[in-house]
């Protein structure tokens, strides 16, 4: 926070995933931050609608615009933005770097949260399908597995 008396300015880039669940793992109703905007790539036509203020949380009244990707740079310039939180996968290293030249550029800090403020506590084993890029079969990877798993 570059001053005590108010809170950090922050945007989460995302693709209406991860960055919703970031959101509501860390920076829901935290008075420290203030989520200005989240960033939308990868889902069409997402940009310019807004994440409901019913789960956007008490700090969010309006909810949380949602600007398209490209806008990022102007958006931390116009908005005094102090962090740029990145909350999406499915993309090569050096495309995540390209967006942190882009927002360091800006003069924001560029973040990657870790797994201590993210992950969700569970009471019974989990199996994670993960995969490289959006497409690879992730959802029929996960279907037969939990067939095996029955």
């Amino acid at each position: 926070m570059t001053n005590k008396s108010k809170r950090t300015r922050v945007v989460i880039m995302g693709a209406a995933g991860r960055d919703f669940h970031n959101f509501n793992m860390v920076y829901r109703d935290n008075p420290d931050y203030e989520v200005v905007a989240f960033t939308a790539t990868q889902i069409p036509d997402i940009a310019g609608r807004r994440y409901p203020p019913t789960l956007a949380g008490t700090l969010y009244p309006e909810g949380i615009v949602i600007v398209d990707e490209t806008e990022l740079a102007q958006l931390c310039r116009s908005e005094h933005i102090d962090q740029v939180v990145f909350a999406y996968s499915d993309i090569d290293h050096a495309r995540v770097m390209h967006n942190a030249s882009i927002v360091l550029a800006s003069g924001a800090d560029f973040l990657l949260l870790g797994p201590e403020r993210t992950m969700l506590q569970a009471k019974v084993p989990v199996i994670a399908t993960s995969a490289v890029r959006t497409g690879c079969g992730k959802s029929q990877t996960t279907r037969w597995l939990a067939g095996l798993l029955k």
